[in-house]
């Protein structure tokens, strides 16, 4: 369906609806964390390419774009899903049940150690 020196797209073999498309790194890594910097442009610019042919194809409204990373992937081999979608369509956000923090102290205590971790990292990539 679509090819490149970095990707692979093809229809997903049970797909959410018709069109439910999957791309996949030609090479192999088995989640986002482990794709090395340099393919993360093509990879996504790759999954724009396929959303907006959706849109234009198969004349949806909008699109689903996931990828599960460990937990809840069946395949180990890192895939974007790209799922054409309607209005009223009957997928309802996400598949998981969804929680608020139990205050803002909780969130902010969240979000400090997540700013703390991105800065380490950061400082370990330079």
């Amino acid at each position: 369906m679509f090819e490149d020196e970095h990707t692979v797209a093809f229809l997903d073999i049970r797909p959410l609806f018709p069109g439910h498309c999957l791309l996949v790194p030609r090479g192999h890594y088995y989640t986002l964390v482990d794709i090395p910097d340099p393919l993360i442009s093509p990879l996504f610019v790759n999954s724009k390419l396929i959303a907006r042919s959706l849109l234009d194809a198969l004349g949806a409204e909008g699109t689903f774009v996931a990828m599960n990373n460990g937990v809840s992937q069946d395949v180990p081999h890192l895939h974007v899903h790209i799922v054409p979608r309607r209005n009223k369509d009957g997928l309802k956000g996400f598949f998981w049940p969804r929680t608020p923090y139990k205050d803002n102290e909780e969130r902010e205590e969240v979000a400090s150690r997540i700013r703390e971790s991105v800065a380490r990292m950061r400082s370990e990539r330079a």
